[in-house]
């Protein structure tokens, strides 16, 4: 097999996509806020956002991508992937 530019392709590796965890992220990330806040009393403030919560949000953001990045490093089968070619190198790619 060769590539447009010539190089021959030396086989595939599977990669997650990535492009493909957003929604992934965002609800996972609503699971734990919705979890870590469940027994907050409910209020509604027409003005300035609360320090509080804005600080639960950045906290469950940060705690859902350090899963995510725990899983798809460990357990990349659970997750869409792609095969992506890597290229064997030939004398037309080296240097002179």
């Amino acid at each position: 097999m060769t590539s447009t530019n010539g190089s021959r392709v030396g086989g595939f590796r599977k990669e997650v996509e990535q492009e493909r965890l957003g929604p992934t992220l965002a609800i996972a990330a609503s699971l734990i806020l919705g979890i870590r806040t469940a027994k907050w009393p409910a209020i509604h403030s027409e003005g300035l956002s609360d320090a509080e919560w804005d600080n639960e949000i950045e906290h469950s953001v940060r705690i859902a991508r350090t899963v995510l990045s725990h899983l798809t490093a460990r357990h990349p089968e659970l997750f869409r992937s792609r095969e992506v070619p890597w290229y064997v190198a030939t004398d037309e790619d080296v240097p002179r």
